[in-house]
């Protein structure tokens, strides 16, 4: 198994090579609709979905990485950090995730306040409640530069 600090190492240098793959400024979406869904209402019914994140065998990693929803569904996401690294999960399609990657590159510490996002440091949970109001293929990412390069990216597919 590597070492921690030699993951972080590993994560910075794949994360170098990726940060050109898609050019723009990232978006953030502040409770408005979007081509993903929009915020969940947590007084309301939601289907519970827990993953966990965190480093294994030289992988980052989301479990599960990836999840199936109906049109419609509220989902509520429990997320837990069983890593020894900060780890976030970001719900977005997959070219806005990628732009938002490249805004990360500059400004790595970069706060997340929107409810399509959770940052966790490490053994903490977070929850996130959305509802999928659009069938198609969604991107979820851990956007900590080096970390979606190393595995930590999953999909939602909304039927």
């Amino acid at each position: 198994m590597m070492s921690i600090p030699k993951l972080a190492a590993l994560a910075l240098l794949l994360s170098t090579g990726a940060a050109y793959a898609a050019p723009g400024a990232a978006g953030h979406s502040h409770g408005d609709e979007t081509a993903y869904g929009k915020p969940g209402d947590p007084k309301k019914p939601a289907r519970l979905i827990q993953i966990s994140m965190g480093e294994r065998d030289g992988k980052m990693q989301f479990i599960p990485d990836r999840i199936e929803v109906r049109r419609g569904e509220q989902v509520k996401f429990q997320l837990r950090n069983n890593g020894e690294l900060d780890h976030e999960l970001v719900l977005a399609t997959l070219e806005e995730n990628l732009k938002h990657a490249i805004e990360m590159q500059k400004n790595p510490d970069m706060e997340h306040d929107d409810p399509n996002a959770k940052r966790l440091a490490p053994k903490k949970t977070g929850e996130i409640v959305w509802q999928f109001t659009k069938a198609g293929e969604f991107d979820f990412s851990c956007l900590i530069p080096g970390h979606r390069e190393a595995g930590m990216t999953g999909k939602v597919v909304v039927k």
